[in-house]
């Protein structure tokens, strides 16, 4: 299988030539490296032989996590904290012991926290420029941002108390955590400048800054993220450390953390002119901390210092160096993350935003979405930043030429056309139809999806182009993990069916074209699964032919509902098919005579037994009446949401009207039939009545 290539870091080869005088002169290669000598290399000692199988042992006891109860585990939290304590800097700068200290500190008390942060105190700097203890840092600057939280809602009259509720001090006898946290800041203050392009330093100081300015603190888990990267996340997945609540969120922060903010980009700033900041922008290390400084800067900084000192002001017009330093953001993948970033944050006005769009972006759209790694992606943020005018002009330009777009990139650019699709969704449809179109003729060109119902028979083209499924880890029996790759094609194909209701008619019929081997393998997937569990959506007003073809796709289900019922990913599939075989109860009863006849196999099951408990099986098995009454239920529940739509009706039902009406029509016959003689006989009357009165008149005369 095809390796996945990731995005501006393994680029085949390099950048197009560019249009204008190239930027040679801020090539990376060229950025002046980080004075060695500025970085601290305190020895702390090492760890004993006999001290590293215990703390080896504890943080193996700690990861699997067998104690049978939270105070079982706080008592050996508790008896490794003190076999731990006054060796704390030695331990979080040793590769095996630094996994123990973070596991401590993420489970760590108030009062154990504090003391952990008293005994780092002076040696802030030197656990940051380290391999293994930057990441213990950073996970005490998280507890330790939760910490000040929680300070500042507790008022002056309460006690600062632990989390298990038992007072240990008053809060003025002691030095807080906002203390301790702004005494570490000033430890870093003469550093600043070393660490925005340090391996590991660079990353507790983008985690200080968030801090600071009070933005979410991101899952160290999570890739691409403002803290993470990549390589990052994959190592944390190794060690097999999990983050606790404190992270993905923000706190409250303290009126002195502005301060603090405001002096860290003063310094970072102070000895910076544009040529050195240039250079930091499209540095691979330093790129994230200037990224995140534009971000936030605004919150200090009303004049914007970072960005001005990048670009040019807004109300200059086209500049020779920007031009050439912009084409090269452009172009470089390193670049194109820096320009992408700083699009999508709300760091920069989108006066600024815009501004360099009209001057040197908006005159060569499609040539830029045609560069698959560097400049498609700044056209993909633009589509949700610019004015509604610019997004419609881009999108003019795009969607005609999207099928070919899509095609550039060895594995295909799916972000383009999933950010064009809800670039057209926010702008009511626009060129809804064309996009569809496009999408069709690059994925099944041969399949009429202008008249899907009265076409014959239909491959697994469709789903072979977007999922590519020969050469997928369907049906491998080695457990292997889906893809990042398959995971972002069946969600791009989720996004299609999603948008369209055409897409899964489409898929429909190639599931039909699957062999039925092959289609209980996608059942089974931990990725396909989802793509056959959202196919099962049926409309409102839905066609009788929609409805045959519909019959025809729930064939392919008969004989394998126990199966599926019994497998984690599969039995989601059989509780979604007790929507999709709505108004179709032929279908629902033989999916339930299915696990009715194969019961003790599907109530040993666990998810067996979730399924019999969504299906009503013990109603169908004891009570059939009833059972068919919820289904009644269920068929009146589903289209009864809006008072404008009709449902289908079945045929016996038309049948019946028919009928009825029939009925109606020979009694209303029979009515004016009767009513017709009635009046014959009274106009006979009346008229021998008339003639009785001449006679008698004669007479009279």
């Amino acid at each position: 299988m095809a390796k996945t290539k990731s995005r501006g870091r393994r680029a085949e080869k390099k950048a197009q030539k560019l249009d204008e005088q190239d930027f040679i002169e801020l090539s990376t290669d060229d950025i002046s490296k980080s004075d060695q000598t500025n970085i601290p290399n305190t020895f702390f000692g090492l760890v004993d032989s006999s001290e590293i199988d215990y703390f080896k042992q504890a943080e193996s006891t700690l990861n699997i996590n067998s104690f049978e109860n939270d105070e079982e585990r706080d008592g050996f939290i508790n008896s490794v904290i003190e076999e731990a304590q006054g060796k704390e800097l030695k331990l979080v700068t040793n590769q095996i012991c630094s996994k123990l200290m973070e596991r401590l500190v993420l489970f760590a008390s108030t009062k154990q926290l504090k003391q952990i942060f008293k005994n780092f105190s002076g040696h802030f700097v030197s656990l940051a420029f380290h391999k293994y203890a930057s990441h213990v840092l950073e996970t005490l600057l998280v507890r330790a941002a939760a910490l000040i939280e929680k300070e500042i809602l507790q008022t002056d009259e309460v006690k600062y108390e632990e989390e298990d509720g038992v007072v240990i001090e008053d809060r003025n006898d002691s030095e807080t955590i906002e203390e301790l946290f702004i005494k570490m800041t000033n430890e870093f203050k003469p550093y600043l400048v070393t660490m925005i392009d340090h391996q590991y330093a660079s990353h507790v100081l983008r985690l200080l800054i968030l801090i600071l300015a009070g933005k979410e603190l991101p899952s160290t888990t999570t890739s691409n993220s403002v803290l993470r990267s990549k390589k990052s996340k994959i190592a944390r997945k190794m060690i097999e450390i999990k983050d606790n609540e404190d992270f993905n969120r923000s706190f409250q922060t303290p009126e002195s953390f502005k301060v603090e903010l405001r002096e860290y980009f003063q310094i970072i700033i102070k000895d910076l002119d544009t040529k050195k900041a240039r250079e930091l922008a499209i540095h691979k290390i330093a790129s994230p901390v200037i990224q995140l400084i534009i971000q936030v800067e605004g919150l200090v900084d009303r004049e914007r210092t970072m960005w001005h000192l990048i670009f040019a002001k807004q109300s200059d017009g086209e500049v020779d160096e920007e031009r050439s330093f912009v084409e090269y953001l452009l172009s470089d993948p390193v670049g194109s993350h820096f320009f992408e970033s700083i699009i999508k944050n709300d760091g920069a006005r989108p006066q600024y935003i815009e501004r360099l769009y009209k001057l040197y972006m908006k005159e060569r759209i499609l040539k830029l979405a045609n560069r698959s790694t560097t400049g498609v992606y700044i056209i993909q943020a633009l589509l949700f930043k610019l004015k509604p005018i610019e997004v419609e002009y881009i999108l003019d330009n795009i969607i005609p030429e999207l099928s070919n777009l899509i095609s550039i990139s060895e594995h295909q650019n799916l972000d383009l056309a999933t950010r064009v699709i809800d670039a057209s969704i926010g702008r009511g449809n626009y060129l809804r139809e064309e996009i569809i179109t496009q999408l069709f003729k690059k994925y099944a060109p041969n399949y009429d999806f202008q008249n899907p119902t009265t076409q014959g028979d239909v491959s697994t083209e469709f789903l072979e182009n977007v999922l590519q499924l020969t050469g997928s880890t369907l049906g491998n029996t080695k457990d292997d993990w889906p893809t990042a790759e398959e995971r972002k094609r069946a969600l791009f194909l989720e996004k299609l069916m999603e948008s369209d209701y055409r897409f899964v008619i489409c898929v429909w019929f190639n599931f039909m074209a699957l062999p039925i081997e092959r289609f209980v393998q996608m059942c089974f997937h931990g990725v396909f699964s989802h793509v056959v569990e959202n196919s099962l959506v049926v409309e409102q007003n839905e066609q009788k032919p929609i409805q045959i073809l519909r019959k025809r796709y729930l064939n392919i289900y008969q004989g394998q509902i126990v199966a599926l019922a019994c497998n984690s990913y599969g039995s989601h599939i059989v509780d979604k098919l007790w929507d999709f075989t709505v108004l179709l109860p032929m279908y629902k009863d033989r999916f339930a005579s299915e696990m009715m006849n194969n019961s003790q196999k599907v109530k040993e099951s666990t998810y067996g037994k979730l399924v019999w408990k969504n299906w009503s099986m013990e109603l169908f098995l004891r009570k059939k009446y009833d059972w068919k009454s919820l289904v009644k239920t269920q068929e009146q529940e589903f289209f009864g949401g809006d008072e404008n739509t009709e449902r289908v009706k079945k045929p016996i039902e038309l049948k019946m009207e028919r009928l009825a009406e029939e009925k109606k029509k020979q009694q209303e016959q029979a009515e004016r039939a009767q009513s017709g003689y009635n009046k014959r006989k009274l106009d006979e009357l009346t008229g021998n009545t008339d003639k009785r009165q001449k006679l008698r008149g004669r007479r009279r005369e």
